[in-house]
């Protein structure tokens, strides 16, 4: 899926998916998020890599239950 822009794989996360789980931060710069039926959750992390974005595992599993579609909710360390 290395091909697929955000917006197309947004498109097709719809109706798939409850979140569509980023490290993209400029995502909401992108994208009309709330356009897309679906909760956004956006990892904040010095980068992508596993194990900078291992910390942010028990937020994550804190916020997916009351994530919100049509909404953004960022997650930090």
């Amino acid at each position: 899926m290395a091909s697929k822009t955000n917006g197309e794989l947004l498109t097709l996360a719809v109706g798939k998916f409850d979140v569509f789980l980023t490290a993209d931060r400029n995502l909401s710069y992108q994208q009309d998020l709330s356009s897309f039926d679906i909760a956004i959750v956006v990892l904040v992390a010095p980068s992508n890599r596993f194990e900078e974005l291992r910390p942010l595992v028990p937020r994550i599993l804190e916020v997916l239950p009351s994530a919100q579609r049509r909404e953004v909710t960022m997650v930090r360390c």
